[in-house]
Order: C-alpha cells, then sequence, then structure tokens
C-alpha cells in the first residue's frame, strides 16, 4: 500500500515537470533585438570614376627618312635620353657612293660653265648654251646636296628629352620610312596626360554639376581629380583636367577628356592605365550604410521601421557611394529610421526592438584613438623593459 502511494506521487511530480517544460518552451518571446540608424541630411563627396589611358606628354615615333641597313644602337629600352642624343647610325655606304658620282657631275658641270663663259664674253657662242650650262650646274648640285642629306638622316638623334621605349629592330636589320613598326618610341614623362571618356549622359551630369557658361569655365571648377593605379593604390600626386573635346565622337557617343598629372620620381609609366576619380561635394545628402541596403529583383530595398517598431521594405534610388554608405536619391526622408544589419531575418510586419548605433566616422575615429592608446602604451611598457631606470 505504501509502495503504491509511492509510485502515484512520483508519477504526478514527473507530469507537472513535463507541463511546466511545456510551458517554459511554449512561452512567447519579446520583439528581436535589431541596430538600426536614423537617417540625417549632410554633406557627402561621392567620386565618379573612369578608366583612363596615360601617355607621355611627348610620345615621339622614331623612324628612318632612308633606307639602310641599322649599323649601330646606341641606346636601350627604358633609358632616359636628352634631345639631341644618338639613337641609330644607319649605314649609308651607298649613299655615299652615290654622293661621290653625284660631287663628280657638280665639277663637270662647273667647268662646263667656266669653259663656255669666255666664249660668250667674245661672242663666239650664244648666251642660251651658257644658260643651258648653269641650269645643268644647279641641277647636280641640288642632287648633290639631296644625297648629301640623306647621309645626314643615317644619323639618328632624340628630337626630346625622354624615355625610350621598345627596340623592335637589331643590328642589321634593313629599314626603310615605310616600315610598320618605328625604330622606337621617345616619350617625354615629366608630365603624363591621362585620357579618359564620358558617354553623353555622364557628360549631361558633369555640365549640370560644374558652374560655367562655357566648357574652359567649368574646368576651372572642377577640384583637382585623384589616379587609382593598377594595384587600387591612389598615386600621390593630385592632377587637373585641362582640356575636353569640342564633339561627341559619332561613332562611340562619348567625349574625351584629358587630366594631367606631374611625374617627378617617374612612378607613371606612358601606355599604362588607372582610374580616374572626380569628386562630387553634395549638400544635404541623405547616407545609408551599404550593410542596409540589399538587392532584390533588381531592385535596391532596405527596412523602414514604423514608430510601432514594425519594418516595412522600401524601394530605394542609389546615387553613388561616399566611404561606406550609400547616396540616397529617392525613396528616403530625412528623420526615418532604417535597419542596418540582420536584413535577410526580417520579413515586413515584423516588429523589432530598435538599438540605435553609433555614427560611424565617430567609432572609426574612437577606435583609432584607442589603437594608438594601446600602441603607446606597449612602447613605453616595452622601453622600460629594456632600461629599468626609465619611469
Amino acid at each position: 500500500m505504501k509502495n503504491k502511494f509511492l509510485w502515484t506521487a512520483l508519477v504526478a511530480v514527473l507530469t507537472l515537470s513535463s507541463c511546466g517544460k511545456k510551458e517554459e518552451q511554449q512561452a512567447p518571446q519579446g520583439p528581436a533585438p535589431f541596430p538600426v540608424q536614423t537617417i540625417k541630411q549632410q554633406d557627402a563627396v561621392v567620386y565618379q570614376e573612369y578608366t583612363a589611358n596615360l601617355e607621355g606628354q611627348q610620345n615621339v615615333e622614331i623612324r628612318p627618312k632612308v633606307t639602310g641597313f641599322i649599323q649601330k644602337i646606341y641606346v636601350d629600352e627604358g633609358q632616359m635620353v636628352k634631345k639631341g642624343q644618338l639613337l641609330f647610325k644607319l649605314e649609308t655606304q651607298t649613299l655615299s657612293q652615290d654622293a661621290n658620282a653625284a660631287k663628280a657631275n657638280v665639277t663637270a658641270a662647273q667647268v662646263e660653265v667656266d669653259r663656255l663663259k669666255p666664249l660668250v664674253d667674245r661672242k663666239i657662242i650664244s648666251v642660251v648654251q651658257l644658260e643651258t650650262a648653269k641650269a645643268k650646274l644647279a641641277q647636280a648640285k641640288s642632287a648633290y646636296g639631296s644625297i648629301a642629306a640623306n647621309i645626314g638622316f643615317g644619323t639618328i638623334t632624340s628630337p626630346v628629352n625622354g624615355v625610350v621605349g621598345s627596340l623592335p629592330y637589331r643590328e642589321g636589320s634593313l629599314v626603310s620610312s615605310t616600315i610598320e613598326q618605328p625604330l622606337t618610341t621617345v616619350s617625354d614623362s615629366k608630365v603624363i596626360r591621362a585620357y579618359f571618356s564620358l558617354n553623353e549622359k555622364q557628360l549631361l551630369v558633369f555640365n549640370k554639376t560644374f558652374k560655367g557658361s562655357t566648357m574652359a569655365e567649368k574646368i576651372k571648377t572642377v577640384p583637382p581629380v585623384t589616379l587609382l593605379l593598377v594595384d587600387n593604390s591612389e598615386y600621390n600626386v593630385k592632377g587637373k583636367i585641362v582640356t575636353v573635346n569640342g564633339l561627341v565622337n559619332p561613332t562611340t557617343g562619348t567625349t574625351q577628356f584629358r587630366a594631367e598629372f606631374n611625374n617627378p620620381e617617374a612612378i607613371l609609366r606612358s601606355g599604362s592605365t588607372g582610374i580616374i576619380r572626380i569628386p562630387i561635394e553634395l549638400k544635404g545628402a541623405l547616407l545609408v550604410p551599404q550593410n542596409a541596403v540589399f538587392d532584390q529583383q533588381g531592385k535596391q530595398m532596405l527596412f523602414v521601421v514604423g514608430k510601432d517598431n514594425k519594418v516595412k521594405t522600401r524601394i530605394v534610388t542609389t546615387a553613388g557611394t561616399s566611404g561606406l554608405n550609400f547616396i540616397v536619391s529617392e525613396g528616403l526622408e530625412a528623420g526615418e529610421v532604417v535597419v542596418v544589419e540582420g536584413a535577410s531575418k526580417l520579413k515586413d510586419d515584423m516588429e523589432i526592438t530598435p538599438q540605435q548605433v553609433k555614427d560611424e566616422a565617430k567609432a572609426e575615429a574612437a577606435t583609432e584613438q584607442k589603437d594608438e592608446a594601446a600602441d603607446q602604451a606597449t612602447d613605453t611598457t616595452v622601453v622600460k623593459k629594456q632600461n629599468p631606470q626609465v619611469k
């Protein structure tokens, strides 16, 4: 009887415990916390980026004016040369022989003129014969001068200061004025020109953004531009847009711009590429963290928090980026609250517990200050260990 009573009590206890757990498991949980941010109007800088081709201020193709074999190459690829420096020497032996023959013709024509002149003075022959001889003398001198000039063209010098490009021909190669590739190219790269193009829509935005009645006046108001190199690093010298083609290319529908960068350390090379970044200052822009925006069916969307802490999806239009933020041009107003993280866990009309996040720039600055303080403390500790006398 006693055992039966104990067994009944044990069953009752287990039943009550099981019911408690079920009630505990089925107890409703509160709204989940999500980081949010209140959107404010603030000034921002957005960068318009365009692919650019880099060229030296002067890219001079070196081509021979006469036909001949390359007798000597005096420079190497990548070598710095100065204006007037000797680059190539062409074999001119055949031309020298032609010059000797032409010089002999000049001498013979001069002798004929000298012979006929006293005969004309004594009126033994007509003046016409003397004039004919003088014409032949002038023709012979012209032929000799042309050959002599061609001999001079066999010595090829640099027309500008710059860097020697590739050397596709070697000593002994036969070259002429009709060769497909030049002997080399000398590039003056003290100033590098960056050529980039804007399509018609981009050009329209450019014209609306920068003030001025002419394109020259608009260019003057454009702030200094930066250049991103192929390794995604930023070139340490700012550039300036100096010219814009006055016409739109009917084939490509683009207009070419040219920016110039000083190249004192010869970091930039003619023939390379980069990305031109034009800064545009925006007043009163709406900035939204990029993490808050997600793509759905080709549209950019985010979650907006209502007064009842329930979220709703909102389609927005962005106009570029500024740092780690999107610049929202349509679909959002100042003062609205958006969810900045965890959008994949949300759905419309879901209630959340909003948690305001700090301003990103201030948070980064505070983090940098903490890191600097930690580094200084570490350095001080190391110095004290190495020098116990230091306090």
